[in-house]
């Protein structure tokens, strides 16, 4: 089952239960989902990820201008909606794992300069694959490259 079906079932179960943070969640997320398609055409499930990663990144940066404003409330809701979306994401990998990722990559496309970013990142993206934040990933591979 790919990750689109998984959702749609999953609403389903939220609609049944009554669960309106989950069923709201998850209709937002579906809602992105169609924009896509209808924007790209069909999703394979690195972008159905790349996705969900984005609804998280969104609802990160609501809750700090949340807690700038002090609204309590808003900080809760973003929060449950984070933790809906986190469970339809692959499990993340731990720094270690994704730092011997980077050295990996790093050696294999030889780079020594911050110049070859772009072709460690290349290699990288697709095997991390929604395991880890994008930024994450982007910040690691700079530091290893500027030492």
């Amino acid at each position: 089952m790919n990750l689109k079906e998984e959702l749609q079932k999953e609403l389903k179960v939220a609609m049944r239960s009554g669960n309106l943070v989950r069923k709201n969640t998850i209709r937002m997320a579906l809602s992105n989902i169609k924009l896509m398609e209808i924007d790209k055409g069909p999703l394979d499930e690195v972008a159905l990820t790349a996705i969900l990663q984005k609804e998280i990144k969104m609802r990160r940066e609501a809750i700090a201008d949340a807690q700038k404003a002090g609204r309590k409330d808003l900080i809760e809701s973003n929060e449950e909606e984070i933790e809906v979306l986190e469970t339809f994401l692959p499990e993340q990998l731990s720094n270690d794992d994704l730092e011997k990722m980077v050295n990996a990559a790093i050696s294999e496309v030889g780079a020594t300069s911050i110049k070859e970013m772009g072709a460690v990142m290349k290699i990288l993206l697709p095997r991390v694959a929604g395991q880890a934040p994008n930024s994450l990933i982007s910040t690691m591979v700079r530091e290893k490259l500027n030492q």
